[in-house]
């Protein structure tokens, strides 16, 4: 498939941190992608919350389904609009390394933990894995990715944070927009995890049909497969809904995207950068039905009280593991402690909290309940 002009071309691609020989028989961007495959922290989003912690059931999803169901999506968005599949795959398979166990509850935790030292934030930490954390490569830390996976996994950023971040950063401080490639995972992202929440939230009995008929976007499509299938129900029922949910939002997000890029006529990935906004995202009506699925999600799903008893469990959960570890570092494995000691020697306390909170971020929701045991529980042994 030709590529558009102003798609991340591999011919003109920013590099890596770290030269290297070009790769053989396969591009940059599906380097990428293999290096992220193959790297650890990849391994333990099969174990890290998406809703619901781990231990609740095999069929609901975790960060590891998530990403592969955003790099779908992706790789979808990519091809009708001429863009980088292959990089599109990276960034969506990668924008999740850093999310810490038990959720975005998890995140708020080591936020909190982390106040005096900086702060946490998962997209940050993405990006800290695979510039330094991850250890594979005999020339470099970490993964040493292209310049246009790093730019699309750092979504957000902080001047504050983006002045520390060197050329990923650079884009923030001048205000600019990432590459197309980079927009599409973003609102693939967005896509997949609403859509498939319901689909969890309705399997674990959070959620039901009725109530979710109150979403326009969902009784849209409820309606049609009623009326095309009466006599559907149960599973298949959801799942017809589903896909036809994720459809039209993709549909609706292609034909805007590629009204804003006809409108804009930009020559270059550079052309996108410095357009005042984003060219990838929905019609405005298209927006709006999403605020309004978000906004259910938040009130019904994720404040639901079974949610909400476990997100209590899980901030005691890490809290107790960081105070613990920040408290005796001796009481975790040797080569982390070993870690933390140079992250202290380098940067004082502050470099301590930073490696501990590392090592948290990257536990998977069994090895840290796990790990609560065996600290607090005088019966588990070590």
């Amino acid at each position: 498939m030709s590529l558009a002009p102003y798609a991340a071309l591999e011919t003109s691609s920013r590099g890596r941190s770290h030269p290297e020989a070009a790769p053989v028989y396969r591009g940059e961007y599906q380097r990428d992608r293999d290096r992220i495959v193959h790297c650890s922290a990849f391994r333990r989003l099969e174990y890290k919350t998406q809703v619901f912690v781990n231990h609740e059931g095999d069929m609901f999803r975790t960060r590891l389904t998530h990403s592969i169901e955003v790099a779908q999506i992706g790789r979808a968005i990519a091809r009708m609009l001429h863009l980088h599949e292959d990089l599109i795959e990276a960034i969506s398979l990668a924008h999740d390394l850093g999310h810490t166990p038990f959720g975005h509850a998890g995140q708020d935790v080591l936020n909190e933990c982390m106040k005096e030292y900086g702060g946490f934030e998962h997209n940050l930490q993405s990006l800290r894995i695979v510039d330094n954390l991850e250890e594979r490569y005999a020339d470099f830390p970490g993964l040493n990715l292209t310049y246009e996976t790093r730019e699309g996994i750092l979504k957000h950023c902080s001047l504050k944070n983006a002045r520390e971040l060197g050329d990923v950063g650079e884009r923030f401080i001048q205000q600019q927009q990432s590459g197309l490639e980079a927009q599409a995972a973003n609102v693939a992202d967005a896509i997949a995890y609403n859509n498939h929440d319901i689909d969890d939230g309705l399997r674990a009995g959070l959620l039901s049909l009725d109530m979710m008929c109150e979403v326009d976007l969902f009784r849209q499509q409820y309606d049609a497969v009623k009326k095309k299938y009466p006599d559907l129900d149960g599973r298949r029922q959801v799942h017809e809904i589903i896909r036809r949910m994720i459809n039209t939002q993709a549909v609706d997000l292609i034909d805007a995207s590629n009204r804003r890029i006809e409108s804009v006529k930009p020559e270059t990935i550079d052309d996108v950068r410095a357009h005042s906004e984003a060219l990838i995202g929905f019609s405005e009506e298209m927006d709006e039905q999403n605020r309004l699925l978000k906004r259910f999600l938040r009130e019904n799903l994720y404040r639901h009280y079974r949610v909400h008893r476990m997100t209590k469990k899980a901030k005691r959960i890490l809290v107790a593991l960081f105070d613990a570890y920040f408290e005796d570092p001796r009481i975790m494995p040797h080569h982390t402690q070993l870690t933390v000691a140079k992250g202290e020697e380098h940067a004082g306390m502050a470099g301590r909290a930073r490696c501990i909170a590392d090592y948290v971020a990257g536990m998977t929701d069994r090895y840290a309940i796990l790990e609560y045991e065996r600290i607090y529980n005088p019966t588990t042994l070590t």
